[in-house]
């Protein structure tokens, strides 16, 4: 599996394509084997529409407006109190008897989370 720097509800910019600069939080990442084919679902973000054909007791048919994928490459994590899109880092730090390992803000060094946190051995 491929490993982002990226999670499900992180609000995103989208920094090319022809829904660039709009931003949005992201619902789901589609991951695959390839590193070059992961993907992001966003809200409200490159919107397409779906015909669907009407199944008797199971579906209404017509058009129906959904949210397509974008390839992780052109999203970047967007910091909501700068206003501004940011690089995202790891690291792990060390406190007396715990070991955390942390997402943060390259720009500011702030933690945005947690990912894991261990107590030494």
């Amino acid at each position: 599996m491929v490993k982002t720097k990226l999670k499900k509800g992180d609000t995103v910019i989208v920094i090319a394509g022809k829904e660039k600069g709009k931003t949005g939080k992201i619902k789901q990442i589609l991951r695959s084997n390839d590193p070059n084919k992961v993907r992001v679902v966003i809200e409200g973000v490159n919107i397409g529409k779906k015909h669907l054909k009407h199944i008797e007791g199971v579906q209404e048919g017509g058009i129906v407006e959904i949210e397509r994928p974008i390839h992780i490459s052109n999203v970047m994590y967007y910091d909501e109190k700068s206003g501004q899109r940011v690089k995202i880092g790891i690291r792990i730090k060390e406190e007396e008897n715990k070991v955390i390992k942390e997402r943060f803000n390259r720009k500011t060094g702030e933690t945005i989370d947690v990912i894991w946190e261990k107590e030494k051995k």
